[in-house]
């Protein structure tokens, strides 16, 4: 018989996120992606994201969402379960949840973070959900990436190209 690890009571389904935030510390920091193949860059994207606040969610979009980005008809490569497993395993992670929309903002409004987080290729006031943070007295941050460290570019690699 499967017993689920501790880490995965984490994951919390969207239609909970409300209540689940009330019970971490504040200040909260929100972030999103898709988070196929975690990598090098992910890990401190999200250490990083961390450090601004007391707490972190991490939103990943659902597989359908994912795919209506384009990145490519095999991807994600991980189910959105084990995806979402894997960033819940991670000490900086304190929630993690899922988002079915081609954007964040149902999410963000609904846990009503006092920190928004992208990394650098997002300039702060493209950041969706940024106008609504501010809103409420947050801050919104973009994390520069490093170089060369990309699920696109590793796959790339493992491809062959």
């Amino acid at each position: 018989m499967y017993a689920r690890p501790d880490f995965e009571t984490k994951i919390c389904a969207p239609e909970r996120l409300g209540e689940r935030v009330t019970a971490v510390p504040r200040p909260l920091v929100f972030t999103n992606g898709v988070f196929d193949i975690l990598h090098r860059g992910h890990v401190t994207y999200l250490a990083q994201a961390r450090a601004l606040g007391a707490s972190l969610v991490v939103a990943l979009n659902s597989d359908a969402s994912a795919r209506r980005l384009g990145k490519g008809a095999d991807r994600p490569v991980n189910p959105l379960e084990d995806r979402m497993a894997v960033l819940a395993a991670l000490a900086a992670v304190d929630l993690v949840t899922w988002f079915d929309d081609d954007t964040p903002l149902a999410t963000i409004v609904a846990c009503h973070p006092d920190v928004l987080v992208k990394g650098g290729d997002w300039k702060p006031d493209d950041i969706v959900g940024g106008a609504e943070v501010r809103s409420w007295g947050g801050a919104v941050h973009s994390i520069p990436l490093l170089p060369a460290r990309s699920t696109t570019a590793l796959l790339g690699r493992i491809r062959g190209r």
